[in-house]
């Protein structure tokens, strides 16, 4: 009986412990009740079960919607393949798994598709500029199929250059952590401005010496750098355009190089233009001193005379006009260069010299004024006098002033005919004289300006007492001109060859310069 009933307990123990290792059915959803994913990749669900050997399954959606998706099983366990997961994909997928002696088991997931598929794009509807207000756009393109736009509105200013702006996107979606949770991107501000503060600085100087280098260079702030113009007044009003460059080069410097430089500077984004001016001084010796006299340099006197002394295109330049008459030099006064003589004398007449100087250097130019004036101040002087006997000499002399030298003419006045007497050496002379000599005597003195005539009357009277005692007559005429003035007199000499009955016999004058 007791090993009947040892045999029992042992049985029953074995159904119990068999009855503890059998598993019960169970399900479950992978990878989780609730998924985000981004539109665009795959997703895999897995419908599992545990106790039972050979389960049947189902998919659906809660609202009977297409899968959107390929269903495979595999025994014990289902999967839902989504290749490419899409916005139609946003369901509560329901999993159902049957077990003939066990019945059904039912789990559902919740996806949630996404799409986040690329970084913020920053737009800059126009240049920047600074100052200007300006407006920056981000776009986070197919976020859930759409495009998100944020905007921002500000001025912007040369302190934000190289300065970044950053558009940062974040996709809300509550309990969930993935990668990415946010995107982002960041642009460098590059704000246009100016040209602004442009100057021009000069190397080593405005004021340099004719042959050095000068270098001018045109400073301006402005971005993007600006586009640059050199040009130059001249004196005559135009302008003269140079190279587009920032730095203007002159390697030898010229007296003409001197002016007014300016450099004009151009953005050609933010359409402005800024200009700076400077004056450029090339120092030089004198040059192109003229000396000129108007309206000739030989006039008549009491003629007008202007005398004009310059210096052309030399800056800093002393001018000054002088006369040389020998050792004697007189400074005249000009008035813009110019010297007038209202009416011009002889004693106007000399060298006029034109002098320019500065400290690198001198120049002259000389002229030779020469005033043209007739015979004037003429003295006559008779000897023995005027009054004479037969047989005796008589000797005139005369002075002149004039220029260019004076030419006489001594002349007899006759009823019939004009008798024109001798000259010897600038004198005029009557041998042993006769009554026949009595007579007027015109002194033509001439010069090719004008001429003067003095009248000499002689009378011979009576005889002297001693006729083989007595000298010659002599009739002698003697010009001459101021000291001064060197004179050139044309004689006209005649000769008297014979004495007969107190008659003279003349010939005709030779012309003599003395």
């Amino acid at each position: 009986m007791l090993k009947k009933m040892g045999r029992i307990n042992q049985a029953v123990l074995i159904i119990l412990y068999v009855l503890i290792t059998v598993k019960a059915f169970e399900m479950e959803i992978i990878p989780a009740s609730r998924i985000v994913v981004q539109i665009g990749e795959m997703l895999v669900l897995t419908c599992n079960t545990t106790g039972c050997a050979s389960p049947s399954f189902s998919w659906r959606t809660q609202i009977d919607h297409p899968l959107g998706g390929t269903v495979n099983n595999y025994g014990t366990y289902s999967t839902l393949t989504m290749n490419p997961v899409s916005v139609e994909n946003s369901h509560d997928y329901l999993c159902t798994a049957f077990c003939s002696e066990k019945g059904k088991k039912e789990k559902s997931i919740t996806v949630e598709p996404y799409s986040f598929p690329s970084d913020p794009v920053i737009e800059i509807s126009t240049s920047l500029v600074a100052g200007e207000p300006a407006t920056v756009i981000c776009k986070i393109p197919d976020v859930n199929k759409e495009t998100k736009t944020v905007t921002y509105s500000f001025n912007p200013t040369t302190e934000d250059i190289g300065k970044e702006i950053t558009c940062v996107a974040k996709l809300a979606i509550d309990g969930m952590d993935f990668e990415p949770k946010e995107r982002f991107t960041s642009l460098k501000l590059n704000a246009n401005f100016g040209p602004q503060n442009t100057i021009i600085t000069v190397s080593p100087s405005n004021f340099t010496v004719e042959g050095n280098p000068l270098k001018l260079t045109c400073v301006t702030e402005s971005n993007p750098p600006a586009q640059v113009v050199w040009s130059k007044h001249l004196a005559d009003g135009n302008i003269e355009h140079f190279i587009e460059n920032s730095v203007l080069s002159i390697p030898h410097a010229r007296f003409t190089d001197s002016g007014l430089y300016v450099c004009e500077v151009i953005n050609l984004v933010t359409n402005k233009t800024e200009k700076a001016t400077v004056d450029i001084f090339i120092q030089a010796p004198p040059k192109n001193t003229t000396l000129s006299i108007f309206p000739s340099s030989v006039v008549k006197q009491g003629e007008s005379v202007t005398i004009s002394c310059t210096s052309a295109d030399v800056p800093a330049v002393q001018i000054t006009l002088r006369k040389k008459i020998g050792d004697v030099i007189t400074t005249l006064e000009t008035e813009d260069g110019k010297y007038t003589i209202d009416k011009a004398q002889l004693k106007d007449a000399g060298i006029y010299e034109c002098i320019s100087i500065n400290k690198l250097g001198k120049q002259s130019q000389h002229i030779v004024l020469d005033v043209k004036v007739p015979p004037q101040n003429i003295t006559v002087l008779v000897y023995p006098s005027e009054n004479v006997k037969e047989g005796e000499n008589v000797t005139i002399t005369c002075s002149t002033y004039s220029n260019p030298p004076s030419q006489m003419v001594l002349k007899k006045v006759h009823q019939e005919r004009e008798i024109i007497l001798p000259s010897v050496n600038g004198t005029f002379t009557l041998y042993n004289v006769t009554k026949n000599d009595t007579g007027k005597y015109l002194l033509d003195v001439f010069n090719e300006v004008g001429n003067n005539i003095k009248v000499i009357e002689i009378a011979v009277i009576g005889k002297l007492e001693k006729r083989h005692q007595m000298m010659p007559l002599i009739i002698a005429f003697s010009c001459t001109t101021a000291i001064a003035i060197p004179v050139v007199a044309i004689l006209i000499y005649v000769s008297r060859k014979a004495k007969i009955n107190g008659s003279y016999s003349l010939v005709k004058a030779l012309r003599l310069k003395v």
